[in-house]
């Protein structure tokens, strides 16, 4: 804490003052948090884990094999050095012996599931149905992006335009890298930006994608196969294994044409260019350093401001976790998740969902009708806790303990095939989409479920040594944020079963609006960096979900509080019972941030920065203003407030 500030006046300088100054921006990060520190601290535990079993020859069970030889290869440097760029010959032989574009279905469906399922032109995958949540459905989505996001490749200001010169730069460069002329590497890198420029142009905006009822456009294959009569849809799902699939949900009808007219206009070294390049961009953190420290100079250095490249053995248990997460999430959770601790997290969930019912019942502006389906919904959420019931099955994995980018072609492979798997298939209400060992929380709104892994539920996150106040403030913040989730802008939208569908009377949603837009007004006039404001229309649904969240952690703990009345604690720290519960939300958000990754997660991330995400909520609670005694007219005493739920 930085208690020579003024809570009244700058509540996050205040709890999170002292930590911001003790916790510079290592070289190796874009970006310091509470969330990051604690994510390294179980990276680092994984870390051990992993070299034991990297190690160990004799008396390891299958899965431990397969996440020790996969962290071993990974660390194997020397052996990652003298392949080279061996790994791409087999992807650039693919693309080179393209003789038309009738070729591209076969090509592009191996490209998509061994190295990226969005990366080469769009993304196909499945998903819930929208309109019909038990049915998992195919789904064609826009991508074929190599910058962060559309706006990069269409802004005209001096810095987007630096930006474009830069990417395509590196393109060059890797071109060169991978055997071309300097003159030839600058035409290819000019080809690329040309077609991903005409993609981007064609692409949603991330706020457009945030109404689903725009993602929304079924189609069955004739109709697909007019939207883009240059691709045969028949040959590339019998390329990708999935010749049965008669209808396919297109999330954006007009990349897909933008798509076809690529096909048309683009010759066919063209398409091979545009290919040959995302692979190389799929490929080169898994391939010599020749490869990834170019690839790191850009996306991490350029982009983000990140002065060093992570050390091996953090990227590596990251690796791990990424293509064999439940693996190592088993080796996590044996060891550092309790049934105790499940049991405490999981009562504190069950209280913030009391409170969410009683919060429902207790508005005023909501129709009895509309609180009904309201209340149906939060009765049908499923919390998931820790980690999933049933581990995941990863035999069908081939991991060789001498074959890093091999191990990393063949688990996105393994992923990307289980994924059009589901496609017709009963949906499995169990899976987690989150591994056990992240950092993070989630809400579904097709699954209706709030997930908490077991890696969040650690201190100085949630701390069972701790007294209530902060806990309820932290990690009861943390819940209620996920369950607002369910009846943010978004996910309001969606029924209790997980359907795309409109349960609002008219009158109670435009009253929603109403009360959302207070919202949007108050963070649209808060700066990110330099003279960039932050896409309030694109945080949304995460600064309601932040306020509600924190509105249902104080009425829990109250209520905690209530039936535990010898528990109070008058003063500890100097600090009030209420004081300590903000202090105990705020603290989660402590982070230090780089101006360059501060550009890219302005046009990116749906999240407010995260100290707006402690001043933008406390300002609208009366709660705070008492805790603290702060007087009308101070920054953090509004004098409109806003409040959606």
């Amino acid at each position: 804490m930085d208690k020579s500030a003024d809570p009244c006046v700058d509540f996050y300088q205040y709890a999170c003052g002292g930590w911001m100054k003790n916790n510079p921006i290592p070289a190796d990060q874009a970006r310091w948090s509470v969330y990051g520190k604690l994510a390294q601290d179980n990276q680092r535990y994984l870390w051990g884990i992993l070299d034991g079993l990297a190690s160990q020859k004799e008396g390891r069970s299958a899965t431990q094999q397969k996440i020790g030889d996969y962290f071993g290869a990974c660390m194997d440097e020397g052996a990652i050095a003298k392949r080279g760029a061996a790994p791409l010959a087999p992807w650039f032989d693919r693309i080179d012996a393209m003789k038309s574009t009738r070729d591209l279905p076969a090509v592009l469906a191996a490209l998509q599931l061994g190295l990226s399922d969005d990366d080469f032109f769009f993304g196909f995958s499945a998903n819930q149905d929208f309109g019909d949540s038990t049915r998992v459905i195919a789904f064609a989505s826009g991508g074929g992006l190599g910058l962060p996001d559309r706006y990069y490749y269409l802004k005209l200001d001096a810095r987007s335009k630096d930006i474009r010169a830069k990417y395509e730069a590196h393109l060059a460069t890797m071109f060169g890298l991978a055997g071309e002329s300097p003159e030839v590497a600058r035409r290819s890198a000019a080809t690329v930006m040309r077609i991903e420029t005409a993609l981007a142009k064609a692409s949603l905006t991330r706020v457009e994608k945030r109404d689903p009822y725009k993602l929304f456009h079924k189609m069955d294959l004739k109709a697909l196969q007019k939207t883009t009569p240059g691709f045969d849809w028949k040959a590339y799902l019998a390329a990708l294994g999935q010749p049965g699939v008669d209808s396919v949900n297109v999330t954006e009808p007009a990349f897909f044409k933008a798509f076809n007219g690529q096909l048309v206009r683009s010759d066919l070294a063209a398409i091979k260019t545009y290919l040959r390049w995302h692979v190389l961009e799929a490929l080169a953190p898994a391939l010599s350093p020749q490869f990834d420290e170019p690839h790191f100079a850009f996306f991490m250095q350029t982009l983000r401001g990140v002065e060093r490249q992570q050390p091996r053995w953090k990227r590596c248990v990251q690796m791990v976790d990424r293509q064999l997460g439940e693996a190592l999430g088993q080796e996590f959770v044996a060891r550092a998740f309790s049934p105790e601790l499940k049991a405490k997290a999981l009562h504190m969930t069950r209280q913030i969902e009391e409170a969410m019912a009683k919060d429902i019942e207790s508005l005023a502006w909501m129709s009895v009708d509309t609180k009904q389906r309201a209340q149906e919904k939060l009765d049908a959420i499923a919390n998931k806790i820790g980690y999933p019931d049933t581990w995941r099955d990863y035999s069908a994995y081939e991991v060789r303990a001498d074959d890093f980018a091999g191990n990393v072609v063949r688990g996105k492979t393994f992923e990307n095939r289980r994924q059009l798997a589901k496609i017709g298939k009963p949906l499995d209400r169990a899976e987690w989409l989150m591994t056990p060992p992240t950092v993070n929380a989630y809400f579904n709104p097709q699954m209706n479920d709030i997930n908490f892994p077991a890696g969040v539920l650690q201190p100085p996150l949630f701390d069972p040594k701790m007294d209530d106040a902060p806990n309820y403030g932290n990690t009861g913040g943390t819940i209620g944020h996920e369950l607002t989730h369910a009846f943010d802008d978004e996910g309001r939208q969606f029924d209790a079963k997980g359907n795309l569908k409109d349960w609002w009377t008219k009158k109670d949603g435009k009253a929603f609006e109403e009360r959302a837009a207070c919202i949007v007004e108050q963070y649209g006039k808060y700066t990110v960096v330099d003279d960039i404001k932050i896409n309030s229309k694109l945080t949304l649904g995460e600064d309601v979900a932040d306020l509600g969240g924190l509105i249902l952690g104080w009425m829990a703990w109250k209520n905690q509080m209530a039936s535990m009345p010898q528990q109070a604690q008058p003063l500890r720290d100097g600090l009030s019972p209420e004081q300590r519960f903000f202090v105990g939300y705020a603290q989660w958000a402590c982070e230090n941030d780089r101006p360059e990754n501060l550009r890219v997660s302005a046009a990116t991330d749906p999240h407010s920065p995260g100290k707006y995400r402690v001043n933008g909520v406390v300002v609208n609670m009366p709660q705070f203003e008492q805790a603290f005694n702060c007087k009308p007219g101070q920054p953090m005493a509004a004098v409109k407030r806003c409040r959606v739920w």
